[in-house]
C-alpha cells in the first residue's frame, strides 16, 4: 500500500505486536467452548434478530433458509475490497449464501435470495480458510455471516488447530443479534458492518425489517466496544477495529446525515467509514416497483455525504 508511512501512532499496531484475537481463546480452550455454545443455540435458533426459534439441527429453516450446515457461494482472494483489507495479495473472502434481510435492491440476489451455492461441512469450511491463507491473503473475510455464526466457529476450531493465523473480518449488514456478537467477542479482529437505513419505515420498505435501524445501532456499538477504532500495521493493512460502510442512496432515502452523525457522536469521532457511491438499480427495483430508487445517485448526492463525513471528523477510507 501507499501512504503507510502517514499512519498516526494512534492507529498503528506494529506487525510484531499483532496476534489474531482467537488464538488466546484457543490456548485456554474457550474457543472450543464458545463454538459448542453457538452450536447448541441452533436447536432453537435466535442467533439473528429474526428470532425464528426453529430447530436448525433437524433441517428446520427459518428466514435465513439455512439449516445445520453453512452454504457457500464462492471463496477467493478479493482485490475489490477496501485498500486496507485487500493489500497486494487480496482479502480472503468467503461468500455465504442466503441472508436474514430481504433487500429489494440486492446486487447479489442470486446468492442472498435465490440460494446459489453449495452446502459445506465444517471441515471443508476450515480448508477454505487455510487455502486462502496459503495463497497469501491478508485476512479471512466472512461475507454475510450473521446467520452462520455457529458454523463459522465450529470450522474455526478446526482451522486454528491446522495453523490458521490470519485476522478475521466479519463483513455484515449489521443486522446482528447481541447474542451472536457476544459469542464473537475476542474472536473477530475486524468488524465491517454496513449501516443501510436510519428510519424504520424505509427499513421495512427496502429490507423487510422495520427493526433494522435500532438493531444496527446496537450492533455497531457492541462491535466498537469489542475492538475499538480501526488500526493498521506499518504497511497499511487493517489489523483490528471497526470499519463501517454506508451506501449513499437516491433521494437520501437511507438517512445518510443521521447515520454519519450517529457514528461520529455516539460510536467514536474517529470511526473509519467507507462512504460508497456504487448504488445502482438491481434485484426487484424497477420503475413500477420502487420508482424512487430506480436510478443511480448523482455526484452531488455522493459528495454531499463525503463532505459531511469530513466535517464530522470521521476517518474516510484511504485517508488517515
Amino acid at each position: 500500500m501507499t501512504g503507510a508511512q502517514r499512519i498516526s501512532q494512534k492507529y498503528l499496531i506494529p506487525s510484531e505486536q499483532f496476534e489474531p484475537a482467537y488464538l488466546a481463546l484457543h490456548r485456554t480452550g474457550d474457543l472450543q467452548r464458545r463454538a459448542q455454545k453457538a452450536f447448541s443455540a441452533l436447536k432453537e435458533c435466535r442467533l439473528c434478530p429474526r428470532n425464528c426459534a426453529v430447530d436448525r439441527l433437524t433441517e428446520g429453516r427459518g428466514v435465513c433458509r439455512t439449516s445445520r450446515y453453512a452454504v457457500v457461494s464462492s471463496y477467493f482472494p478479493h482485490h475489490g475490497e477496501e485498500d486496507c483489507l485487500r493489500g497486494w495479495n487480496g482479502s480472503g473472502t468467503i461468500f455465504f449464501t442466503w441472508c436474514g434481510l430481504r433487500c429489494v435492491f440486492c446486487q447479489n440476489s442470486d446468492i442472498s435470495h435465490d440460494g446459489s451455492g453449495v452446502e459445506v461441512s465444517p471441515e471443508r469450511l476450515a480448508r477454505m480458510m487455510l487455502h486462502l491463507q496459503s495463497l497469501g491473503c491478508h485476512n479471512i473475510n466472512f461475507v454475510t455471516p450473521s446467520h452462520v455464526v455457529a458454523q463459522i466457529l465450529e470450522a474455526l476450531v478446526i482451522a486454528v488447530k491446522e495453523g490458521l493465523r490470519l485476522p478475521l473480518v466479519y463483513n455484515t449488514s449489521a443486522y446482528d443479534s447481541l447474542e451472536s456478537l457476544r459469542l464473537l467477542d475476542g474472536i473477530v479482529d475486524i468488524y465491517m458492518p454496513d449501516f443501510k437505513f436510519w428510519h424504520p419505515e424505509q427499513a421495512q420498505r427496502y429490507l423487510r425489517a422495520r427493526d433494522y435501524p435500532e438493531v444496527a445501532r446496537q450492533a455497531i456499538l457492541e462491535m466498537h466496544r469489542q475492538v475499538g477504532v480501526l488500526k493498521f500495521d506499518e504497511r497499511g493493512i487493517a489489523k483490528r477495529g471497526v470499519l463501517v460502510r454506508h451506501l449513499v442512496m437516491p433521494g437520501d432515502v437511507a438517512g445518510t446525515e443521521h447515520i454519519l452523525r450517529f457514528l461520529a457522536e455516539q460510536v467514536a469521532p474517529d470511526t473509519y467509514v467507507n462512504v460508497m457511491a456504487q448504488y445502482h438499480p438491481a434485484g426487484q427495483v424497477s420503475s413500477q416497483r420502487y420508482p424512487e430508487i430506480n436510478r443511480r445517485i448523482t455526484s452531488q448526492e455522493y459528495w454531499r455525504a463525503v463532505r459531511l463525513a469530513e466535517e464530522l471528523g470521521l476517518r474516510l477510507d484511504q485517508r488517515w
